[in-house]
């Protein structure tokens, strides 16, 4: 900030009686004159955030202290401050001042302001860190070839989050971060970060957290640390048992091989997401729910989904990345180590081709979209990218049970195989007749500076754009999946038989008296017939 100008009276009172002119008054002042002028400048300067400056702070105190002249003063001088700075406070319920505005535009400016403050030194650490590689993207470029493609979103917001992305680096041990896009919800909107996080960091996070999930579960389980017995129970136990629980993949693999980050606005603290799930996956697929931008709001669906908000959010983005991340062809290989796998194993890891030289924009943009691969694995119906065979897991279940019964085997279900890492785009599925991508050339006038867009119609938001060796994938939508009919809820199933019809549960008529005593009487006969077999039995060994 420039120094505050000083009035004419204190420049008379500097320099003398006579009045001075800019041009002169620096000439005219000795050495102590300039820094007395320079001090008091200094002590005139404005607060930003109280609006107020410590020379007439310190005047209004030392007014107070030769008034008062309490005794101590300088044991109270820090008080006496507090109560001038409480004298000028403003009531925010006072009917006759002005009321400071609380609307939501302005309560979410107070929380961006703290994205563009600079801390001391930040700007000499920036200098010296300039050689060191950052894992933040170069967003204004992408968002630069975005605005040509007629997708993405403003400046002002892609600023604002290229700076939230700053702030994710500078609070967790980061190795790649990328913006992944932004789904809109009814109340708040969600902005995605991808990242990928340093070897060996993660897993550090994970042990900390399982470790506090069991102890929540321990202290759930047995609040006082004693056993409760368990009374014996002897109602009969049916002999279903469900089919076995599909795990889910792990962490830096499969539908878990990213992390993602989001926060409603750029500002607003990031929220990790948890790992997802085959059955949330499963499910997600049966159901279309709009988000609230709640992370704990409950999502009520028939079928049932398994979470709440935030796990219906990492399904979602999951699906997404799996049928709309594309790259052109050439882009990435498969490594050399991958290549000497056993055939019938799926690929799951790629590395960058050094040699790519691009591909021509009309190349790019041939609607035989062969130019152009998905490099995300595809997830299966099961809800995985790899197959697990739940036949096998109910084997070893049996084979830990001592049960001397012979039981059936289950049938070998059959592997769900997708399609491998790398499939053009050639072969995806068409949707009622229409192609599953429109691409286009960004202008026809400046073919030179022309870039591919290319759409998704599968999942409308899904944009990319390729031109020379730079492409990128980015999703701004509500997160639905189009559908050609009209969506229609999942139907419960049929009620279930109570029980099998057949002969030995069908109802008969009630006996007769004479047929009750008859059976009576053909009962009596047997008992007594069985008694005197037991006797002779006795006397015959009597006379051995």
């Amino acid at each position: 900030m420039s120094e505050t100008p000083l009035n004419n009276e204190v420049l008379s009172q500097t320099a003398g009686s006579k009045p001075q002119t800019p041009a002169n008054m620096e000439l005219n002042l000795n050495p102590k004159e300039k820094d007395y002028v320079n001090a008091k400048a200094y002590l005139l300067k404005t607060s930003s955030n109280s609006g107020l400056n410590l020379y007439d702070q310190l005047s209004r105190v030392l007014t107070k202290i030769l008034d008062e002249r309490p005794e101590n003063v300088v044991d109270i001088f820090e008080d006496l401050s507090k109560e001038e700075k409480k004298a000028k406070f403003t009531s925010h319920v006072d009917t006759v001042q002005d009321k400071i505005d609380t609307s939501t535009e302005v309560a979410l400016a107070e929380v961006q302001k703290k994205l563009f403050a600079r801390g001391d030194g930040e700007g000499e650490e920036e200098q010296q860190e300039e050689d060191v590689e950052t894992p933040l993207p170069n967003l204004m470029e992408l968002a630069f070839y975005f605005e040509q493609a007629g997708a993405g979103l403003s400046r002002e917001e892609t600023i604002r989050i290229w700076l939230a992305l700053k702030n994710l680096v500078d609070n967790y041990p980061l190795q790649h971060v990328r913006f992944w896009g932004k789904i809109f919800g009814t109340e708040q909107n969600y902005i995605v970060a991808e990242v990928e996080y340093r070897e060996g960091e993660e897993e550090e996070e994970e042990e900390e957290e399982a470790e506090a999930e069991e102890a929540e579960d321990q202290t759930e389980r047995d609040p006082d640390g004693e056993e409760e017995e368990i009374e014996e129970d002897d109602t009969p136990k049916p002999d279903f048992k469900p089919p076995p629980m599909i795990p889910k993949e792990e962490n830096r693999t499969g539908a878990n091989k990213k992390t993602y980050f989001v926060c409603n606005d750029p500002g607003k603290p990031w929220v990790k997401l948890p790992p997802v799930t085959p059955s949330q996956l499963q499910i997600s697929r049966k159901i279309k729910k709009f988000f609230t931008g709640r992370l704990d709001a409950p999502v009520i669906s028939y079928p049932p989904f398994p979470g709440n908000e935030a796990n219906y959010l990492r399904a979602q983005i999951g699906r997404i990345g799996a049928g709309t991340h594309i790259s052109p062809l050439g882009f990435y290989q498969f490594d050399e180590e991958e290549e000497e796998e056993e055939e019938g194993e799926g690929r799951d890891n790629f590395v960058e081709n050094v040699d790519f030289e691009g591909i021509p924009v009309r190349e790019l943009a041939d609607p035989s979209l062969a130019n152009w691969v998905h490099h995300v694995q595809h997830i299966l119906p099961q809800g995985r990218t790899s197959w697990w065979n739940p036949v096998q897991k109910n084997e070893d279940e049996f084979e830990d049970e001592d049960e001397e019964e012979e039981r059936e085997e289950p049938d070998e279900p059959e592997p769900e195989v997708g399609p491998p890492l790398l499939t053009p785009l050639s072969e995806d599925a068409e949707i009622e007749n229409m192609p599953p991508w429109t691409a286009r050339i960004s202008s026809n006038l400046v073919s030179q500076y022309a870039i591919c867009v290319m759409h998704s119609n599968l999942w409308p938001g899904a944009h990319a754009f390729g031109v020379d060796k730079k492409f990128e994938n980015i999703y701004v939508g509500y997160g639905h999946k189009y559908s050609a009919e009209n969506y229609s809820p999942t139907p419960p199933p049929p009620i279930q038989d109570e029980y099998p019809s057949g002969p030995e549960i069908t109802e008969t008529e009630d006996p007769t008296p004479e047929e009750e005593a008859a059976l009576r009487a053909a009962q009596n006969e047997a008992a007594e017939a069985a008694e005197e077999m037991e006797e002779q039995e006795e006397e015959d060994e009597d006379d051995d």
